[in-house]
């Protein structure tokens, strides 16, 4: 059996059973076939095999100015959805990046400030939800920050080394509730963290 993560041994339970996992890939991050057997509401058990693909956890942000009326998006191509239909690869989003073995909240405040050059304080979580669940097994904590102009200490962009090129996007908050619904903006972290703010009243 290859070597997978510790926390899949969560698989002996009553009602699921690991019976072997592959590495398919590990260039970037790692594509495992997985194979086991789940116990169904019959009470039989049926074996399966599923890939799911294992790219860490992450963090994204909502960044909004409650003085202005406005938010901080970054936009950036975006390569897969460039093959999958956007015509010209670019997506507009909240900052985000995957953790790299950080707590989501150090891991989101560093996020924060490469991109955009915003440097803040403690953001507040108000998601922790699974994305694609059907083939990632990645989580996503999502955060809100207020912040104002004093909040920006730098250019932002990403990292050069990385391959980031990020504009920075302030944003009446009206314009993003727009561009949601003309599909200007169709990243699905940033259309609920646009979302959670509206319905929670981010900007009474």
């Amino acid at each position: 059996m290859a070597d997978f993560p510790a926390a899949w041994t969560r698989f002996d339970s009553d009602n699921i059973r690991l019976d072997g996992v592959d590495c398919l890939s590990d260039n970037w991050y790692h594509l495992y076939r997985v194979r086991f057997a789940l116990k169904r509401r019959t009470g039989d058990w049926q074996e399966q095999t599923r890939e799911a693909y294992e790219r860490g956890n992450g963090a994204g942000i909502l960044l909004f100015n409650r003085e202005n009326r406005t938010i901080i998006l970054t936009r950036q191509f975006r390569m897969p959805t460039f093959v999958n239909g956007n015509e010209t690869g670019m997506l507009i989003e909240v900052p985000a990046g995957v953790l790299d073995d950080r707590a989501p909240n150090a891991a989101v405040i560093a996020e924060v400030e490469e991109e955009t050059g915003y440097k803040i304080g403690k953001p507040r979580q108000v998601f922790d939800v699974f994305m694609s669940p059907g083939s990632v097994t990645e989580r996503l904590h999502l955060f809100v920050a207020e912040i104002t102009a004093d909040h920006l200490q730098g250019e932002g962009g990403g990292k050069y080394d990385e391959g980031e090129d990020i504009s920075v996007l302030e944003t009446p908050f009206a314009d993003a509730i727009a561009m949601i619904a003309d599909g200007r903006i169709r990243d699905a972290k940033t259309i609920m963290l646009i979302q959670y703010a509206q319905l929670n009243g981010l900007f009474d």
